[in-house]
Order: C-alpha cells, then sequence, then structure tokens
C-alpha cells in the first residue's frame, strides 16, 4: 500500500526522545559543519554580472571540456539511433547532430517537483532518453540523455538528479532498485528504498518512534556548532536513507552507518563520471520564503506560496546563488555555511540537505499551528518543535547563513538579513526549474520539460508554465522564455500535457525552443497510475515498475493519429531530432524542410506562430489520453486504484 507517513503517537516519540538529542549515532558528526581558515584564493562572493552574466570557472571549464571531449560523439550516437527508425531526415539534421556543421545543439532537460511521483515518472521519461537502454534506443529516443548539456531539477525531481549524480550516473534500473548482490559497502548507492516509508519506515509505532528520536539525534551536532536547525534537516536525513550513497534495505534502521551524513552536494565533483565530463551538469533550484517579499505578486492562480519576484537561488557542484539582477552573485558551494573571506565552513553542503531544502513540501501547511499540526508531517514536527525549539527561527523552512548580506544594496530584499529562509523551489508556482536553462550565458537554444506537477488531481494542466511566462515579464532583460498558453483550459483543451508539445516555434531565436513533455494523463487505453498524491512517501515495487513503463511510453508514443491502445507517432524519433536540432539549423541559415516540416505542424502549439507553417488539425485537438477511449481509462483507473488499496 502507499500512503502518507503512517500515524506516530506524539506520546510514544516524545517517551523515546530522552538522550536522543545527545545521542552520538555514526551520522551526527559527519552531519555537523566544521570550521577553519579559508583558502589563500577564497572569496565569500562572486558578483555573476548585471547586463552580462558570467559563469564560474569550475562550470565554465566543465562545459567547455563535456562540449569537446563528450558532445560531439553523444549527438553522433544519437543521430545513428533515430537513423535506425527508418527516419529519413534532412541533410541538415544529419550534419548538426553529426558534427558535420559549424553550429552546434546545447540541449538542457527540466525535471519537475511533485515529491516521489515526480521522481519516478521523470525517471521513467530520463529512461526512455537513455541511450544504455535497449529498448530506448529501438524506440529512437535513446541518446538525448547523454547529450545534454544541462539537467535542473526541484523538489521530488531533486532526488532523481541528485542520486544519479552521486551514484556516478547508473542506469534507471540500477538506481531505483537495491542491488541484488545486497553489496555491504556503506559507500555504493543502495537503491532508492521506494517500498519503505520515508518518515515511517516501520509498521510498529515504537519503532517509527525510534527512527525519528535518531534523526533528531543526527542533527543535534548541527545546533551546538551555532548553526540553526529546523525541519529541512530532519526532512534531509530522512531523505539521505533513500536518495544519497550509504543505505541498503538491510541497514536502513541501523544506527551504526552515516546513511550518507558528510556526502555534500559539492562531493559530486568527484564522482568518475562527472571528473570524466559524462554526467549533464546537475542543477537544483529553492525558492526564498522572506518577510521582505512583495507580497501582491503571489500567483495562487498558479499554485504560488511566495512572491513570484524572490530571488530564485540554484545549488549547483560549484556556487550556490541567484542569476536574478536584483542579486546576480554566487558563493562556492563547498563552503556553504561561510559568512567571511577568513574563516571558512565545510560540511554545511550536505547532499541531503539540499535535496530536502529544494523539496520542503510543508510550507503550504504552515498557515496555523492547528494546521500543520494535522499535516502529513505533523506527528513529527510537533515533538520537534517541542525539542529543538529556537526563537526568531522559521522552523518549517530551509535556514541558511546568509553570504549575500550587504550585496547588491536594496535590490537584494534580504540585504540585512542574517539568514536566508528556503523552501521549496516550486513554491513560488513554478514547479518546472526551467528559470537556469534561461542564463543567457549557459546558451541552452533547446529546453526538453519534464512537468510531473499536481495541477489537478495529481495530473499536469501547464501551470508553471504559465508561471515561468509571467515570470520573465519581470526580468525582460535577464531571461527570454517563448510564447505559451496563458491559461490551464487551452492546456487541457488542445491535449498539450497529455501528448508532447513544441512551444517557440516562431523563430524567435532570443528563447530556447522548448519540448514539453507531461503526465496529463494515462497513455491510450491504460489504467490511471501517474497522478498519485505528492505526499505518498512510499510505493510498492509493481506500481512503481508500472509508473517507469507509463512514463517510458509518455516519451516515446508522440502524437498517434490513432485512438488504437499503445498507439505511436513513427516519425516521432525524427520529429524529436527535429527539434533538438532547430535553433542551430536557424542560426546556420537552413530552412526547415523535409520530415521536419510536418514534425512543427503537427508538435507546435498553434499560438505561438506554429500556424503560419500550416499547423494541423491534430495538434489543437490531438488524439489522446483525454479521447474517445477516456471512459476505458477512467474504468480500468478506478479498477487499479481498488486493487492497489
Amino acid at each position: 500500500m502507499i500512503g502518507f507517513a503512517k500515524p506516530i503517537l506524539l506520546s510514544t516519540v516524545l517517551l523515546t526522545l530522552t538522550g536522543a538529542v545527545h545521542a552520538q549515532s555514526a551520522a551526527t558528526k559527519p552531519y555537523t559543519p566544521s570550521f577553519g581558515q579559508c583558502p589563500s584564493d577564497f572569496s565569500l562572493v562572486r558578483l555573476a554580472g548585471s547586463t552580462t552574466q558570467t559563469l564560474s570557472k569550475g562550470e565554465s571549464d566543465y562545459i567547455s571540456a563535456r562540449n569537446e571531449q563528450v558532445l560531439p560523439g553523444a549527438w553522433k550516437s544519437y543521430l545513428e539511433t533515430v537513423q535506425g527508425t527508418g527516419a529519413n531526415l534532412p541533410s541538415y539534421i544529419s550534419d548538426i547532430l553529426g558534427g558535420k556543421g559549424k553550429e552546434k545543439p546545447t540541449l538542457g532537460i527540466a525535471q519537475s517537483g511533485g515529491g516521489l511521483r515526480a521522481a519516478i515518472v521523470g525517471a521513467g521519461i530520463m529512461n526512455a532518453l537513455d541511450s544504455r537502454n535497449q529498448s530506448s534506443k529501438a524506440a529512437g529516443t535513446g541518446g538525448l540523455l547523454q547529450a545534454a548539456t544541462y539537467v535542473s531539477a526541484l523538489s521530488g525531481g531533486s532526488w532523481l538528479v541528485t542520486s544519479l549524480a552521486l551514484a556516478n550516473y547508473p542506469t534507471i534500473q540500477d538506481l531505483i532498485f537495491p542491488p541484488t548482490s545486497g553489496s555491504s559497502d556503506t559507500n555504493v548507492f543502495g537503491g532508492w528504498l521506494a517500498d519503505t516509508n520515508v518518515l515511517a519506515p516501520s509498521t510498529d509505532q515504537t519503532t517509527n518512534a525510534q527512527f525519528i528520536g535518531t534523526l533528531f539525534g543526527e542533527i543535534a551536532g548541527k545546533l551546538q556548532a551555532g548553526f540553526p536547525v529546523t525541519f529541512a534537516d530532519v526532512w534531509s536525513r530522512a531523505l539521505a536513507r533513500h536518495f544519497v550513497n550509504g543505505t541498503t534495505a538491510g541497514n536502513v534502521l541501523s544506527n551504526a552507518t552515516a546513511h550518507g551524513a558528510g556526502v555534500t552536494f559539492s562531493s559530486i565533483a568527484n564522482t568518475p563520471s562527472f571528473v570524466a565530463h559524462q554526467q549533464p551538469f546537475p542543477i537544483v533550484l529553492v525558492n526564498t520564503d522572506s518577510s521582505n517579499g512583495n507580497k501582491s505578486v503571489i500567483f495562487s492562480d498558479v499554485g504560488g506560496l511566495v512572491p513570484i519576484t524572490n530571488p530564485i537561488y540554484e545549488f549547483n557542484v560549484y556556487e550556490m546563488g541567484s542569476w536574478d539582477p536584483t542579486l546576480s552573485a554566487f558563493t562556492p558551494t563547498q563552503y556553504l555555511g561561510s559568512r567571511n573571506n577568513s574563516i571558512c565552513v565545510t560540511g554545511f553542503d550536505q547532499a541531503s540537505l539540499i535535496e530536502a531544502t529544494s523539496s520542503g513540501l510543508f510550507e503550504q501547511f504552515n498557515t496555523s499551528a492547528s494546521a500543520l499540526a494535522s499535516s502529513p508531517i505533523g506527528a513529527v514536527f510537533t515533538p520537534f518543535n517541542q525539542t529543538f525549539f529556537q526563537p526568531n527561527v522559521e522552523l518549517i523552512s530551509a535556514q541558511y547563513p546568509n553570504p549575500f548580506k550587504g550585496v547588491a544594496g536594496q535590490s537584494f530584499i534580504d540585504t540585512n538579513e542574517d539568514l536566508l529562509s528556503l523552501v521549496d523551489g516550486g513554491h513560488d508556482g513554478e514547479n518546472i526549474p526551467i528559470q537556469p536553462l534561461l542564463v543567457k550565458a549557459r546558451g541552452v537554444d533547446t529546453i526538453f520539460v519534464i512537468d510531473v506537477s499536481d495541477d489537478d488531481k495529481g495530473f499536469a494542466t501547464g501551470r508553471s508554465m504559465i508561471a515561468t511566462q509571467n515570470r520573465t515579464t519581470f526580468y525582460p532583460s535577464s531571461y527570454s522564455f517563448p510564447p505559451v498558453p496563458g491559461n490551464t483550459s487551452t492546456y487541457v483543451l488542445q491535449n498539450l500535457t497529455t501528448r508532447p508539445t513544441f512551444f517557440g516555434c516562431n523563430g524567435n531565436t532570443t528563447a530556447p525552443l522548448v519540448i514539453y513533455v507531461a503526465n496529463g494523463g494515462p497513455p491510450q487505453g491504460q489504467p490511471i497510475l501517474t497522478n498519485q498524491s505528492s505526499f505518498f512517501f512510499d510505493y510498492p515495487e509493481d506500481l512503481l515498475q508500472s509508473m517507469l513503463q507509463q512514463s517510458f511510453t509518455f516519451a516515446t508514443q508522440g502524437r498517434p493519429n490513432s485512438t488504437a491502445a499503445n498507439a505511436k507517432d513513427p516519425e516521432w524519433p525524427a520529429c524529436l531530432a527535429c527539434a533538438a536540432a532547430d535553433r542551430a539549423r536557424e542560426r546556420s541559415g537552413a530552412s526547415r524542410s523535409g520530415v521536419c516540416v510536418g514534425c512543427f505542424e503537427r508538435y507546435c502549439w498553434e499560438g505561438d506562430g506554429a500556424a503560419a507553417t500550416g499547423t494541423s488539425s491534430k495538434a489543437k485537438s490531438g488524439y489522446g489520453r483525454n479521447g474517445v477511449d477516456g471512459v476505458l481509462v477512467v474504468v480500468l483507473g478506478l479498477l487499479a486504484l481498488l486493487m492497489l488499496h
């Protein structure tokens, strides 16, 4: 059975806390940040520039090496996969992807939030883009993952992207499911352990209460070192058992292992696949919950909980900071927690803490003490509050020492604050982390968007795309985004969330072309499975595998000209290649021709200029998961859910 954290009696938790805060588990010391002298060349803040922004040296060097050593072969291999489906691609596509032309594509993948649902569905879609999967190669989509320059994520999507990076980029099956060898090495990645509830790993209340007490003890050292601890730290230690190296199915309840404590986000730089530039450059996004924000720009109609103009922060392997022109500054990720150029903090950038910060799903319940107490985390938060009460510290959000205090003057809303209050990356309504892929210094020209948002009954309806469009209007000189529908009804009625859709087809080269693949409903003729709650913290293996398979279908079916179950567009591999290379095609001066003309007619949203290229009615009305087989789908879905529960 899937579900929320199983109930834990408050009295049981409190009884187990005696001495827990002072207990020294194997995770307590490595989770505690430490202080030392800063390197001689250290600078707490790097100003990225306001008009012409610059990348960090670390990122610039990584991307340059990946462009030279990895991507030419990755794009050529992808081209061969597409051609293997019998696709008759125009010569300009073959030249661009085969490395014969001057222009090269720059692809980014944006993985949305949505709890464990988003991680699972995103994994299934990424699996369809992975050239190591023979089914993906046969479908003609395998290889785009290897050809991507960047991959961004937030909230539940950050669990997928961060665990992939830390685990040295295994295949999706090897990432999610525990090794069959039963390795006892606590440094390896032991799988997601998705059938074990994140906050309540046992069916026994006393065991679960002891587990929570263990988490409290693991974070106590951080508080004693002088740093605030919040529920994000508890969430961090729970998530670490699933999405950071160091936990196996056999030791998930053990206190004898560190369970990923001490594994930092900056340590991704040391994984062999990153050293070899084999990974897309990973980026995780968070939002700001600042009392200084402009409350008049909270767009609740797209799910916003914080002002959309609050700074968006990103964590990458080398830096943490914001590209927004109100700040445009970064600090080294390795030294997060530092406040000056002389005494440096290390160990603050715990990978699990960054995962937890981006996935703080619980701010929406922080409307009153009673609402929080009755929320999915109430049974854990209440004893946490009693144990770690800290005056003037917001305990439901993550608290980071503010390295940007005094930077950028009053244009930066937290310039006078000692702490940054950071929350779930989707809390401004942008549940897809598109913003870092719009940074002009990165030169991303195509974005493959994976939208697994819970907009309506667990399915996406395009709200995050609308929120991103809204936000870019505040910073027109910094970010360019292609036109998208301004209301969710257009997404639903035109089946834009139930079939792949291209945005930005009108030749506007200041904005990337967006390939939008959303979890808007089940594939034709299949039961409803992929709309589970964001607050389900465990999944049985059979449901997990079924969701992975449906997600694979989302990414490989295209827009079939049929209502038959499991129908696919045979030209989808070619169309995907046409989209991936289209901005490079435009820069080269070539005109669309051959199969690409028909592809853009079928897949482009007509509102952004696709009509000028002869958009057919298929893109508008479609044959989709909302079509004539809808009644059958609903019936099958209800039967499936009854069987699950």
